[in-house]
């Protein structure tokens, strides 16, 4: 079998790198919501993800079940709620408080699947983080915004339901490339006027999406797949766990979002809980992580 220059690379630095990958994408694709709004920016990124993979993975789809064809379809759906929510949650949201309420999505899966008293210290943890983003009385922090970036986290935890089982098939590259096509004809037509004018007043951002798609999809899933060649589950869930972390550091790095001491520390509570819960519960299952990164 040929190998991959990567493969040479850690394994451990891999998944972080697909972590940094997505949220620098994600900061990257919110400095042009000026011009084709969040939506738009959805819109852009889905599709031209869509076209990315499709031509990298080339799926065969004819003797696709009707349950693959389902689950293809579910996962989606997913994918497009948890996408256009967290667009329009950091729209209104520092990126780093955004995905750290998001984070709470694949959290809530982690608990459900785990039954230990110390499951319950976890869920108070990341409850105190979201109580503390909730306690913000000069107003910095919208409810409009955390209501969408836990929608987000809730399409998030359908995603890791629906991937449960497309990903244990053959070739689930291809399923996922399918997903994305799914996802892409349900939020390209939400939209599209945004990002037509923004594209017809400004070609260039047809490029800067499609690094954006390149960064946040194919890039993440591609050495995600390496990393979990060589990776227990349980020590990458624990590293996808970083993900409100990076996040903030995108948010500061790229759009100059410094966030507070209140803000950070609700960060750490949630990252730790995420970590937490992933560690002990892939400890005793000695299966697959449930915390998992999304192609967000």
């Amino acid at each position: 079998m040929t190998r991959s220059p990567l493969d040479r690379v850690p394994a451990p630095l891999l998944a972080v790198a697909a972590v940094v990958s997505v949220q620098f994408g994600a900061a990257l694709a919110r400095t042009h919501f000026e011009a084709v709004g969040p939506l738009g920016a959805a819109a852009l990124r889905l599709g031209l993800a869509a076209l990315v993979l499709l031509v990298a993975f080339r799926p065969r789809v004819r003797r696709w079940s009707r349950r693959t064809w389902l689950g293809v379809v579910l996962l989606g759906l997913a994918l497009a709620g948890m996408n256009s929510f967290i667009y329009l949650a950091i729209d209104v949201l520092p990126l780093g408080v955004a995905v750290t309420l998001e984070f709470l999505g694949p959290l809530v899966v982690a608990l459900v699947q785990t039954r230990r008293w110390t499951d319950a210290a976890w869920a108070l943890l990341a409850l105190g983080g979201v109580v503390l983003l909730g306690l913000d009385s000069s107003g910095a922090t919208p409810v409009v915004g955390v209501l969408l970036a836990l929608a987000a986290g809730a399409f998030w935890a359908g995603y890791i339901v629906a991937n449960a089982d497309l990903g244990k098939g053959d070739d689930p590259m291809a399923r996922l490339s399918v997903s994305m096509v799914v996802a892409a004809a349900v939020v390209v037509p939400l939209g599209a006027g945004d990002a037509t004018r923004a594209v017809v007043a400004e070609p260039r951002l047809l490029l800067v999406f499609l690094v954006v798609a390149v960064l946040t999809s194919a890039l993440p899933y591609s050495l995600e797949m390496l990393a979990l060649r060589r990776l227990p589950t349980r020590v990458f869930g624990v590293l996808s766990s970083l993900g409100p972390a990076v996040a903030a550091l995108a948010g500061l790095v790229v759009l100059s979002q410094a966030l507070g001491a209140r803000e950070l520390v609700a960060l750490a509570l949630v990252t730790a809980a995420s970590v937490g819960v992933t560690a002990t519960s892939g400890r005793r299952r000695g299966g697959r992580a449930a915390v998992e990164t999304p192609p967000a």
